[in-house]
């Protein structure tokens, strides 16, 4: 029996794909993202949104019971985790919800996260960072507290009322330098023997098996799109950060940005059926006209996009999380399978009614393995130019960049060793004869499923 070969560290997928009238991310001005890449401008679409599409679809599949991670845990990306372990506290274990809420966000800040100003109720009660955890973190934290009430509630008394007391002290020494400072010629030495307030009262701690729960519920466990996408929490030091497995870079477009400004007018049905049903001319005219004009910026172009997956760091991750070796390893491939498939199917969302945008699919995706990631972004330096074959032109954007793409990895590939298994998919006809026709090497084969794309 053959050995199977082993795998190479690194996945590398290249994409190319062509979208028409489409805003899938844009800039505190609405407008399209750019870049100036090869002395002109490209439109850009953002590795983190693309990244967040990516993240959410595969989460969504799984726990719809769909797709190779169904049933796995999944994480959560969110700001409410005050909120959400406050819910499951009234729900689950039947606490007063203005109870359940103060309870665990005390809890929770006591454990390191900062809030929102409590004087402002949209943030009281969001920590100030998103936090990326477990979908089951708040649930946890939830059961902790009921299981410790008695205790956990006499902290939180203690703790409520040291907070008001500093606050308390902080208004008493801000009104003593105000004071201060409205007497110039009062002495210096006696004002502030006079008015210094006394220290701050210490918050108790949080005890320490409720702030371990905290610690664990929040840890990334084995929440299998925190191992690949990783995380980064910096207001709890002790609460274990994640590398990523997962590298992805801005998509842009292969040639010039082309970028247009859509006038739109939105009708008003009222007063459209007042015109209607108008009985006079005179009537008629008074309901002229629309509802709400407006502008907005659309783009259309041919994108290249990458990202590559360290399968090593995947599996350190996962093993990092408790699985031993075989789960580890059982998680990393049915990952590697999904993660595969989100990059061929997610989009971005941002305008998906108005633009149909999610429904688009790549013309070329190319996968391969290698001792190290390829980024093959210099393909796409000098711009495409679309004009005609028979004017020094390229043709159109799409077929012209998967010959720019395949000429580029043949290239490369003659070139380094590690580089094998690479596979081509296509959703294009056009390309599919296009590829028939190009002298590619044996190592390329094509295939007709997104998941046939690792092996």
């Amino acid at each position: 029996m053959t050995e199977a070969t082993p795998l190479s560290q690194f996945l590398s997928l290249h994409l190319v794909e062509t979208l028409a009238a489409v805003l899938p991310v844009r800039d505190e001005n609405a407008q399209p993202k750019t870049l100036v890449f090869g002395g002109v401008e490209r439109h850009m679409i953002t590795s983190q949104a693309r990244r967040r599409a990516e993240r959410v679809y595969a989460r969504n599949r799984a726990n719809a019971g769909r797709g190779p991670l169904a049933g796995r845990s999944m994480g959560v990306r969110t700001r409410e985790w005050a909120l959400l372990a406050g819910r499951e506290l009234e729900s689950a274990h039947g606490w007063d919800k203005e109870r359940a809420l103060l309870t665990a966000r005390a809890v929770m800040e006591a454990s390191g996260l900062k809030f929102g100003d409590p004087k402002k109720k949209t943030v009281a009660n969001l920590t100030r960072v998103l936090v990326f955890a477990p979908a089951d973190a708040a649930a946890r934290i939830a059961s902790h507290i009921a299981g410790q009430a008695e205790a956990v509630e006499a902290w939180c008394e203690d703790y409520l009322k040291a907070q008001a007391d500093a606050e308390t002290a902080k208004k008493t020494r801000r009104g003593a330098k105000k004071t201060a400072e409205s007497r110039p010629d009062a002495d210096d030495t006696q004002e502030t023997a006079t008015a210094a307030p006394a220290a701050a009262p210490t918050l108790p701690p949080l005890p320490k098996a409720t702030r371990d729960a905290v610690l664990l519920a929040l840890a990334p466990r084995d929440a299998v799109d925190i191992a690949l996408y990783g995380r980064f929490l910096a207001e709890i030091p002790d609460s274990p950060n994640v590398d990523g497995a997962v590298q992805t870079g801005h998509a842009f477009t292969v040639h010039e940005a082309e970028q247009i400004e859509d006038f739109y007018a939105a009708a008003d049905d009222a007063k459209l059926d007042r015109k209607r049903n108008a009985l006079s001319f005179l009537d008629a005219a008074d309901e002229a006209g629309a509802g709400m004009t407006g502008y907005q910026s659309l783009i259309s172009g041919t994108f290249y996009r990458h990202a590559v997956l360290d399968r090593t760091q995947l599996r350190t991750n996962l093993r990092a999380a408790g699985m031993d070796q075989a789960e580890a390893e059982t998680a990393a491939s049915e990952a590697e399978k999904e993660f595969v498939n989100a990059f061929v199917e997610a989009f971005p969302e941002a305008k998906k009614n108005s633009t149909a945008s999610t429904g688009s699919l790549p013309a070329l995706v190319l996968a391969f393995e290698g001792e190290r990631p390829y980024n093959y972004a210099s393909a796409f330096q000098r711009p495409i130019d679309e004009g005609p074959l028979t004017a020094g032109g390229e043709g159109p954007a799409g077929p012209a960049a998967v010959r720019r793409l395949l000429r580029h990895h043949t290239f490369v590939s003659r070139r380094r060793d590690d580089l094998r298994t690479a596979r081509l998919l296509t959703y294009d006809p056009e390309i599919d004869t296009l590829l028939a026709e190009l002298e590619l090497p044996e190592s390329l084969s094509a295939v007709e499923r997104a998941e046939e794309l690792t092996p």
